[in-house]
């Protein structure tokens, strides 16, 4: 059940006074069953809503009541802000948005949260690197998640075929300015990069999102399967301790620390898809680091240096 939905729920009802599960249903775009149980969910939360049986009945707000931030203390408030103060620089909406936060708040914490809302900036693109505009798709998919309806795609794979394919739209992820769209469909859960996606059409199917599913955790389950296959083989070097902080960065999750030597050095676990990645990046260590295993790297070590030696001498 969806802590948004319920929060539009209770917005509406603080608006109208009373109303219906089947209006509910229509303002929300889900089904009446489901906008039922918002509104009972709401209720078994301590909200105080009540429903009025017969004609002219439906579901209200006791005496009026209404809700704001004023149960945020002081520090919760500058943490919401630091949070969503730079997201507000995204559209005139979000700025609206964050307004209308301020003036929810408490008097006392407003110029607290102002202050934490302009404190932070993010700016997402490497040294060096132009910034990535997010993808005009991604603002096409967002409201088929928000709001649960199919859509159906048209997805070019790695090679040259091309797919079409229902699907329900269950989350986006933007990985270092790569977007996927994590989605469910006969098969089970699948991944698709927003790139890769030639078309999107929403339709007016309805779905519901698996009430175990969180986006985080099953954005972890894929990060997990894609770097396992990212590292299919495994190298073990010895090099000076003092560089093994920027091999781990290198690296990444792909660097395992073993141990020290008695010599000193430091013995690593490197991975890689293929041994000829790991012989490439490896080469640029020269004699700083040794291979000591598999084979297959220390041989393309050495092909590659007697290439370079052809190649410079």
């Amino acid at each position: 059940m969806r802590a948004d939905r319920l929060v539009a729920a209770l917005l509406l009802l603080q608006q109208r006074g009373r109303v219906t599960a089947a209006e509910l249903a229509a303002e929300l775009e889900v089904s009446v069953p489901t906008a039922r149980r918002d509104l009972e969910a709401l209720s078994a939360a301590g909200v105080p809503v009540y429903p009025q049986p017969g004609r002219g009945g439906g579901w209200s707000l006791v005496g009026g009541a209404r809700t704001d931030l004023s149960g945020l203390t002081s520090g919760e408030a500058q943490a919401l802000f630091l949070l969503v103060g730079p997201a507000a620089t995204v559209s005139d909406e979000a700025k609206a948005a964050l307004r209308k936060l301020v003036r929810a708040l408490p008097a006392t914490f407003r110029d607290d949260a102002v202050a934490a809302a302009g404190a932070t900036t993010i700016d997402p693109a490497r040294w060096g690197d132009p910034v990535r505009p997010e993808p005009a798709l991604v603002r096409e998919l967002r409201p088929a998640v928000i709001q649960r309806r199919r859509i159906r795609l048209t997805y070019q794979g790695r090679g040259a075929e091309r797919s079409h394919r229902l699907v329900e739209p269950w989350g986006l992820v933007d990985k270092d300015g790569v977007w996927y769209l994590l989605a469910g469909t006969d098969r089970g859960r699948r991944t698709y990069r927003v790139d890769r996606i030639i078309a999107a059409d929403t339709t007016d199917e309805l779905f519901e999102r698996p009430a175990d599913f969180d986006l985080g955790t099953a954005w972890g389950d894929v990060v997990e399967e894609m770097e396992g296959r990212r590292s299919r083989v495994w190298a073990t070097v010895l090099v000076d301790p003092r560089h093994v902080p920027i091999l781990a960065d290198q690296f990444g999750r792909h660097c395992h620390e073993v141990g020290l030597e008695p010599s000193g050095r430091a013995r690593l676990r490197l991975g890689g898809s293929i041994p000829l990645d790991l012989a490439r990046i490896l080469a640029g260590w020269g004699s700083l680091v040794e291979v000591l295993e598999p084979q297959s790297v220390r041989d393309l070590l050495s092909k590659l240096g007697t290439e370079l030696v052809v190649a410079y001498s």
